[in-house]
């Protein structure tokens, strides 16, 4: 059989297949990347909490509008028109969030009289609805830290475990009792015998003064709750073991033995000998 026969037989020869065409490379790519887009989306979606924007999450506009004029009446003048701050005479409060005014104004450490090494609490200026609006004002800037809400937030804390941890972070400047300490430069940790759960909680969140920053990763909120359950109990819980001579420390329970005991023991002495 001749060529010509065997290649009738067998059929018309066909061409291999060559490489796709360039569209179909580009769809097919495509289609690859839309589904890793997927995959990746669906596993954010499955392990990532939702944070769904609701109405209370959203500032209220008129409380915003009403702390913008309390604002531009009280601290403009040292913050700032936008609270920028203003060089050598007061920061910005970008970002500061609201727990920062709560904390500085709710307990009248603003507006500031004069500069000096600390603000020192005192009457505030304004009652608890204006500072909230103030904070609100400031909130709506550059968002930051904000105190929960709730009158108490040392409700349901463990004293215990609190006094573990007051005593690791707190201590060593505001003293085991809670009655403050002197600082370098003038500045002092204020005694926390007045302050309120919101106070504490505020202080934790934006780190005045000399205080350092508990943010919920150094401090998870329920450890905050249980630092302020043990500070709560500290005010209100009596001396146990009788005169607390304020609280101070070993200062004052060194003078008070040096002041009683001493004299006694020399009158003592004394009368001993007279009689021998």
């Amino acid at each position: 059989m001749t060529a010509p026969q065997r290649r009738l037989r067998l059929g018309p020869l066909r061409r291999p297949a060559g490489p796709p065409g360039k569209l179909r490379r580009r769809i097919s790519t495509a289609a690859r990347l839309l589904g890793a887009l997927i995959v990746v989306g669906g596993l954010y979606t499955v392990f990532t909490p939702s944070q769904q924007a609701t109405a209370q999450d959203q500032p209220d506009q008129v409380t915003v509008a009403q702390g913008k004029r309390l604002y531009e009446t009280a601290c403009i003048t040292c913050h700032g028109m936008y609270a920028q701050g203003v060089p050598s005479k007061g920061p910005s409060l970008i970002g500061v969030g609201s727990a920062a005014v709560e904390f500085q104004v709710g307990t009248g450490r603003m507006p500031l009289a004069r500069q000096e090494a600390q603000a020192e609490r005192k009457t505030p200026a304004f009652n608890q609805d204006e500072t909230r609006q103030i904070g609100q004002y400031i909130q709506s800037l550059g968002g930051g830290p904000e105190v929960p809400a709730g009158d108490n937030l040392g409700a349901g804390g463990n004293i215990s475990r609190g006094g573990e941890l007051f005593r690791v972070n707190c201590s060593s400047c505001h003293s085991f009792s809670g009655g403050g300490g002197a600082l370098s430069s003038g500045k002092y940790a204020p005694s926390i015998e007045p302050a309120t759960s919101r106070d504490i909680y505020a202080a934790m969140l934006t780190g005045p003064q000399n205080m350092p920053v508990f943010g919920d990763n150094q401090l998870s909120p329920q450890e905050k709750s249980d630092i302020i359950s043990y500070v709560q109990n500290l005010q209100h819980d009596p001396d146990p073991g009788g005169w607390g001579i304020g609280r101070i420390g070993p200062v004052t329970e060194g003078m008070a033995i040096f002041l009683i005991g001493m004299v006694a023991l020399v009158f003592t002495t004394l009368w001993i000998a007279g009689k021998s």
